[in-house]
């Protein structure tokens, strides 16, 4: 008789249910997902919400996690960037389709130094920083053709001179409180493990859930 197994039963390491450290569990599953997505492993959804509490959510990139919390990059000027110097909190929401897995993440969020923006803003492509400056992203745009403009005027002002970061372009560090991590089950039985804290500076606890 043929054993029959669940796509993701044979995707599963062990029993993640275990782990006691959100962070490596995190880790872990990023490391898979980076071999086994087709493109942006690292993407996540990001929740913020106005000054009415209405929710607002986009896809950006994650470019740093470590102990301290999850790192993205952002205009502050943007409907994005006054959303959450307003609110000072935020939700992510990683999902890993290849290998049936989701990550949510809830907590407040603090702006990273300068140095770490500055070496992080260094790292990207050129074009990708004089964008920075050619973009007032969020706000209306007249047509391709004026962004285009102001990509070849901050082209030619830089030259072939270094790019400084611009003063409203920089990180935030998501530190969280809440840490769920998701993974299917056959008849959506699922693994859940949720990981909270009452405050960054406290320790971890963690219960599962039922599906």
């Amino acid at each position: 008789m043929t054993d029959l197994k669940h796509p993701s039963e044979e995707l599963t390491k062990g029993d993640f249910t275990e782990v006691k450290k959100p962070f490596d569990l995190f880790c872990e599953w990023l490391e898979d997902a980076k071999a086994s997505e087709p493109n942006d492993p690292n993407a996540l959804s990001l929740a913020t919400v106005d000054e009415t509490g209405l929710p607002n959510v986009r896809m950006v990139l994650l470019k740093g996690v470590d102990e301290r919390g999850f790192v993205f990059y952002t205009n502050f000027e943007s409907t994005k960037g006054k959303e959450l110097l307003s609110a000072g909190k935020a939700a992510m929401c990683f999902h890993w389709k290849s290998l049936r897995r989701q990550v949510r993440v809830r907590g407040p969020v603090v702006e990273v130094s300068a140095d770490e923006a500055d070496e992080y803003y260094q790292s990207r492509p050129r074009g990708s920083r004089i964008g920075a400056w050619a973009s007032k992203q969020s706000r209306p745009l007249e047509s391709r053709f004026a962004l285009e403009k102001e990509v070849a005027k901050y082209t030619a002002k830089f030259g072939i001179s270094d790019i400084p970061r611009p003063e409203y372009w920089s990180g935030m560090r998501l530190v969280p409180t809440s840490i769920e991590f998701w993974h299917d089950r056959p008849f959506r039985l699922h693994d859940r493990i949720l990981f909270t804290r009452e405050t960054p500076d406290k320790p971890w606890s963690k219960e599962r859930l039922y599906p």
